[in-house]
């Protein structure tokens, strides 16, 4: 395997329009596509990337166990390599795919719970 970026930081929002609203106007990033995710949320991109993703966590919702920082993400390559090292392992991880996105994903935790993404374009 080969980690060949980071990708993106996932965030829970309390209130997604104000953190739209902050990732706009503070740091210029601009909202852009976003694949049809059942939680509602915004990818803000950096150019052509969307560097940070938002999903809307509501008021009530109890923040998980990394706050409101919900994920790290890095892209990789070779799925077929990683998901045998895995297995080979014996980590948890579950896997996803986005076909509109020509995207198949890999989620894992590290030791301390951080959940880890890793996508694999192509």
């Amino acid at each position: 395997m080969s980690l060949q970026a980071l990708d993106h930081f996932t965030v829970m929002c309390a209130d997604l329009e104000r953190s739209r609203a902050f990732y706009s106007g503070a740091l210029g990033l601009v909202d852009g596509d976003r694949p049809a995710i059942p939680i509602p949320g915004a990818w803000m991109y950096l150019g052509n990337r969307p560097v940070v993703h938002l999903m809307a966590a509501g008021k009530s919702a109890a923040p998980g166990p990394t706050g409101a920082f919900d994920h790290l993400a890095f892209e990789a390559s070779d799925f077929t390599g990683v998901h045998s090292r895995l297995k080979s392992l014996d980590l948890d991880f579950q896997e996803a795919a986005l076909p509109d996105f020509n995207l198949r994903q890999i989620f894992l935790h590290d030791p301390d719970g951080v959940k880890i993404e890793l996508n694999f374009r192509g």
